[in-house]
């Protein structure tokens, strides 16, 4: 008992942020430690612009619904971090099939996250958004 309550008093205190990246806690609280680990992991290493852990972030188990805007947020946040460009760069070694992923976790991210951090949903498109992303997403 006291292990269980020393284990769930340690993973609530867990930050849901990574080098300034906020994870919302509808995905972040429905995943194991591991995952928590991982997701984090991937954040990071997209962060420094690793294209393997872009792909796996993009296709990383988001639990649909919710959890998935949250993921599409992430995405997002990391765009803004990178800039436009340099994130084009990344998404230019992506499969067909990892790029339609993308393109609707970016669509959530926008529309549902918090970008601009005023404290409501941003309701955004990427076409207008990301324009210089948009046309190669939709051109692939």
């Amino acid at each position: 008992m006291t292990l269980l309550l020393c284990t769930s008093t340690f993973t609530s205190c867990d930050h849901a942020e990574v080098d300034g990246v906020f994870i919302d806690h509808t995905l972040y609280e429905n995943l194991t430690f591991k995952k928590q680990t991982e997701l984090k992991t991937l954040i990071h290493e997209t962060l420094e612009k690793d294209e393997k852990a872009l792909t796996q972030l993009t296709m990383f188990w988001c639990g649909g619904g919710a959890g998935c805007y949250d993921l599409g947020f992430i995405i997002t946040q990391i765009i803004y971090r990178l800039g436009e460009d340099d994130f084009i760069k990344m998404v230019a070694k992506l499969d067909s099939e990892k790029l339609l992923e993308l393109v609707g976790l970016i669509a959530a991210g926008l529309e549902y996250g918090d970008n601009d951090k005023d404290g409501k949903m941003d309701d955004k498109k990427i076409k207008t958004e990301f324009p210089r992303l948009y046309k190669i997403l939709s051109d692939k």
